[in-house]
């Protein structure tokens, strides 16, 4: 369990592109800042995660929730991140809701392929055993032909 800043590392690539997403075109930035930067984004989740395990602890939980984490937001005095955090929560949960439907169409969908596959098959099975039927018969009628003209 990571306890200091220096036990977690974000990745360089993460904090590089949220870097170049907040700044303007053109703008630079050393490699110290990049790092002074990512020390800080580990100190923000470190704190933010304590102050988060706190409520989930005042409610006898041991699994922190997307509310804890609001309300840690709200206690570290970050009330202006609210509503994007809110928005992004929304489209997480929309997202997640689209992936579990499509998933269920898709197992739909395969159950009734091998439904489907199944009842092939077994039409098949019985064509072949309806002609194996056929062709016994036939052979018993050419028997008794044959008995018949002797």
């Amino acid at each position: 369990m990571a306890e200091r800043p220096e036990d977690l590392n974000l990745p360089n690539a993460v904090i590089t592109r949220i870097i170049k997403e907040a700044l303007p075109d053109g703008v630079n930035v050393s490699k110290e800042a990049r790092r002074a930067i990512s020390q800080a984004a580990s100190v923000f989740v470190l704190y933010a995660t304590s102050c988060a395990n706190n409520f989930a602890m005042k409610a006898k939980r041991k699994t922190l929730n997307a509310g804890d984490v609001m309300s840690a937001m709200e206690e570290m005095e970050f009330e202006r991140f609210m509503q994007p955090l809110r928005e992004a929560l929304e489209a997480y949960k929309k997202g997640q809701k689209g992936k579990k439907e499509a998933s269920e169409q898709k197992k739909k969908d395969k159950e009734k392929k091998s439904d489907v596959e199944e009842n092939d098959k077994n039409k098949d099975e019985e064509e072949e055993e309806e002609e194996h039927m056929d062709e016994e018969a036939e052979a018993e009628n050419e028997v008794e032909d044959e008995e018949v003209e002797n």
